[in-house]
């Protein structure tokens, strides 16, 4: 049986950009298989969504909480609830502009 799916939205404040943010949560997003996109917003945050099992998803959460890029400093992130999908809207995890 297939894993159960689910979907999230996120913003992270703090200094999350010009530090490779959007870099390395992409690169951890994949490490996890999860599926999504994050962007700089005008407001000085990224936010974004991602998709994938509810292990993963909460790894990822943690990871945009407490770790970021080296140089990143978070102040708080902020998800949504997740709610379950029945199969994946994007094809990957990638970095929108």
């Amino acid at each position: 049986m297939a894993q159960r799916l689910f979907a999230i939205d996120f913003e992270v404040f703090g200094k999350v950009q010009g530090v490779f943010f959007r870099k390395y949560t992409e690169k951890q997003a994949k490490q996890l298989n999860l599926r999504g996109w994050c962007m700089n917003t005008a407001e000085g945050t990224v936010k974004g969504q991602l998709e994938g099992p509810q292990n993963e998803l909460n790894e990822m959460k943690h990871w945009l909480q407490n770790k970021g890029s080296p140089s990143s400093r978070i102040d708080k992130a902020e998800f949504s609830s997740m709610k379950p999908i029945d199969e994946y809207s994007f094809q990957s995890f990638g970095i929108k502009r």
